[in-house]
């Protein structure tokens, strides 16, 4: 039945492919999948695969946890995990493996594979379908966006965690409890866990552009403002925004990227007053495209935005040759602002403004007319894979070594925060200077014996470490060793999005929906591609999505508002 199933999933999760996306405060990008099941086969898998017993059975299960001894952890991770191969990951298994290893009384050796940014949903998708458990490929434990959970979570393929992470030991920590909370259905079953919030982007403009312009950031006010700046920006061989991507139709919340045009609408299913409605419906996503296309056709959207991946976009937004670059770009919050003023300075872009090279936009009026201000997303998660025999031991044995030790406030969690000790961090006396050889760049750093720090990033001398996998101010249970660290331009932007941000709209869940999904997102993004390149009305593309969908999508609609 599981062969079945991942058969569907695979044939259905290839449709479109999917530049991973960055998480600002996550540091990095988070990818998603599409995945999709039978009705009958989702039935089947949830009955005989997911995991759901009586609370007697699952007691029993767990009582057989410490039983089970792991040796081997498989674990297949997105860009988030920022200590990659050429960046000290094996410095951090190594420490990692130490720490469990004391913890657990017991030596487990972990495995990652970290795909590309833009394959990792196809990875996920084909590691599940060609793979079983324990063949040294099919992952223990992965990383997965909302939206992805969402629609994996009813196939039988993911391990119901609840129980798990009601009795960890990190219970006693947590200071964000609503995050997991969220993550359970209605019967109680959870097969995600969120060690972070989710986050989100805000827009950012460079100033020196705007000094050559005339404007000021706080002049932009209303759409008309941005566009005008656009405009401004707009010329001998610049351009006024780059994206990846006029939408991300099948990663939530969809309009991330170019908000402002986007305004109020949003291009999904989403709950309104009370009650589920198809957004790519109505009036305000015929609006949103309509003024794409006229940016397009004006030429303030960079050409590029199409086909960009996330890494295409930044790397063209911050690159040495500013002639053929972009003033404004939106992306992720947070350390992100740093990330992007850091790679500005190594492509000595505007240096003579040190670390205020950036301006964080606030939301335009019609942004907080509808939603309140920017989106924060709803959290990426860890999932634990479920073999399918019935027995809890294994599943609650990858538990205990991956989740309850990577918020166990201390050494594991620092590791996840952080890095690995001596690599990316340190509480040794030491000093060191980035960008030796360049008297603008040159700065020096000094650390006394016992004060934390972090260190030059492995693959670049020149540039300070930032952090791991788990952001500290975004983690639902904080450190409790006292390690943290201080930058200012992260703590900037870390404030500046939460004094402007709202939570997004909760995405449904539905078999129904996800069995179409990703064909949904297919069609929707070759449409608004369509429409943006001129090559048909917004009026007349939402029509044709009407004709095919409309029937369908009603269906689900009644689907989920009667389960309201």
């Amino acid at each position: 039945m599981k062969k079945k199933l991942l058969s569907i999933l695979l044939s259905t999760s290839m449709v479109v492919s999917l530049a991973a996306c960055g998480s600002s405060n996550q540091g990095a990008e988070t990818a998603t999948s599409d995945a999709a099941e039978s009705t009958e086969a989702a039935d089947s898998a949830k009955s005989d695969e997911s995991g759901e017993t009586t609370s007697e059975e699952t007691a029993e299960s767990n009582e057989t946890a410490s039983d089970y001894e792991l040796t081997d952890l498989y674990i297949t991770v997105d860009g988030t995990l920022t200590a990659n191969v050429d960046n000290g990951q094996d410095a951090f298994v190594e420490q990692w493996e130490k720490a469990v290893s004391e913890k657990l009384g017991h030596d487990i050796k972990l495995h990652i594979n970290q795909p590309e940014h833009s394959g990792y949903k196809d990875n996920v998708a084909q590691l599940l379908t060609t793979g079983e458990p324990g063949d040294g490929q099919y992952p223990d434990a992965m990383i997965m966006s909302a939206t992805m959970l969402k629609q994996y979570q009813t196939t039988g393929i993911l391990w119901n965690l609840a129980d798990a992470y009601d009795n960890a030991e990190f219970q006693s920590r947590i200071t964000l409890p609503l995050v997991n909370e969220n993550l359970k259905l209605e019967n109680g079953e959870q097969y995600g866990f969120a060690p972070t919030y989710g986050n989100g982007c805000v827009t950012y403009v460079k100033q020196s552009w705007l000094d050559e312009a005339g404007i000021t950031a706080d002049s932009i006010k209303t759409f008309d403002d941005y566009y005008n700046m656009l405009k401004a920006f707009t010329k001998d061989g610049r351009t006024g925004v780059i994206a990846a991507g006029f939408a991300k139709l099948d990663e939530a919340p969809y309009i991330n990227y170019l908000p402002e045009f986007w305004q109020g609408a949003y291009p999904a299913i989403y709950e309104k007053d009370g009650q589920w409605v198809d957004g790519f419906q109505e009036q305000a996503t015929i609006d949103a495209l309509e003024r794409l296309a006229q940016g397009y056709a004006d030429g303030v959207i960079d050409t590029d935005t199409e086909e960009a991946s996330t890494k295409t976009a930044r790397e063209k937004w911050f690159s040495n040759d500013q002639s053929t670059s972009e003033g404004v770009f939106t992306y992720w919050a947070g350390t992100w602002l740093r990330t992007l003023t850091d790679n500005l300075d190594k492509n000595d872009v505007d240096t003579d403004l040190g670390d205020d090279k950036l301006v964080q936009l606030t939301p335009i009026q019609e942004i907080k007319d509808t939603w309140g201000g920017y989106l924060n997303r709803e959290a990426p998660v860890w999932v634990i894979t479920d073999d399918g025999d019935g027995d809890n031991s294994r599943e609650q044995a990858i538990f205990d070594a991956l989740l309850e030790t990577m918020l166990d406030g201390d050494t594991v969690q620092t590791l996840w925060t952080y890095g690995a000790e001596g690599v990316h961090w340190s509480t040794e006396a030491e000093s060191f200077t980035t960008n030796p050889d360049d008297p603008e760049k040159k700065t020096d750093y000094e650390y006394a014996d016992g004060e934390f720090h972090l260190k030059p990033s492995p693959n670049d001398p020149n540039t300070l470490w930032k952090k791991n996998h788990l952001d500290p101010v975004l983690v639902i249970a904080p450190l409790t060793n006292g390690y943290a660290d201080t930058d200012p331009l992260v703590e900037k932007g870390n404030t500046f999005f939460t004094e402007n941000c709202v939570d997004a709209p909760a995405a449904p869940s539905s078999e129904a929906l996800t069995e179409i999904e990703a064909d949904l997102a297919t069609d929707k993004t070759t449409l608004v591609n369509e429409v943006v390149a001129g090559k048909k009305t917004a009026a007349d593309a939402v029509a044709e999505y009407q004709s095919k969908w409309g029937d369908t999508v009603s269906s689900i609609l009644e689907e989920l508002n009667a389960a309201e």
